[in-house]
C-alpha cells in the first residue's frame, strides 16, 4: 500500500488518467448493461432475422450500402431518422429493428431516436458491418 500511495504522489497525471478511464469503462459497462437497447452479435442478428422477421436498417452512406450490406437491409441515414422520413418503417414499430453502421459506435443514436418514435424492440449490431463481414458472412453489392 505504501508503493501505491507513493507512485500516486509522484505521477498524479499519470494516476488521474487511470482513474478517468477506469471510471469511463466503468460507466459504458453500466450504461450498456441498464440500457433498453441490446447489443448483436452477428449470430444473434440472423437469428433475430429468420426467426423473427426482424428488420435490419443499415444507417451508412449510400455509397457504402452499394458496395456492401446485409441482404434485406433497408438504408436509411441516420439524418432521415432524426426527421423521422422512415420510408415506410413505422408499419414495423413492433417487429424487431436492428440498426447497423460501420463499427457499430453511430447506430446507437439512431436506435435511440427510434425507441424514441414508438418503436418497441430495437437492438444495434455490435461492432458494424466490421464485425459482420469479419465473421465472414455474406455481403450483397449492388451494381453502381
Amino acid at each position: 500500500m505504501a508503493q501505491f500511495t507513493e507512485f500516486v504522489t509522484n505521477h498524479p497525471l499519470l494516476s488521474l488518467a487511470w482513474v478517468i478511464i477506469f471510471v469511463l469503462i466503468v460507466g459504458g459497462w453500466v450504461k450498456a448493461r441498464f440500457s433498453a437497447i441490446r447489443q448483436l452479435s452477428p449470430t444473434e442478428l440472423t437469428m433475430l432475422v429468420n426467426r423473427q422477421d426482424g428488420v435490419v436498417v443499415d444507417i451508412r452512406s449510400e455509397d457504402d450500402f452499394k458496395k456492401g450490406h446485409i441482404a434485406g437491409a433497408r438504408q436509411l441515414s441516420a439524418s432521415q431518422i432524426a426527421e423521422q422520413k422512415l420510408a415506410g418503417l413505422e408499419k414495423q414499430k413492433d417487429a424487431p429493428i436492428i440498426v447497423v453502421c460501420q463499427a457499430g459506435m453511430t447506430a446507437q443514436k439512431s436506435a435511440v431516436a427510434l425507441t424514441k418514435q414508438g418503436f418497441t424492440n430495437v437492438a444495434v449490431l455490435q461492432g458494424g458491418m466490421g464485425a459482420w463481414t469479419g465473421a465472414s458472412l455474406p455481403v450483397v453489392k449492388l451494381k453502381r
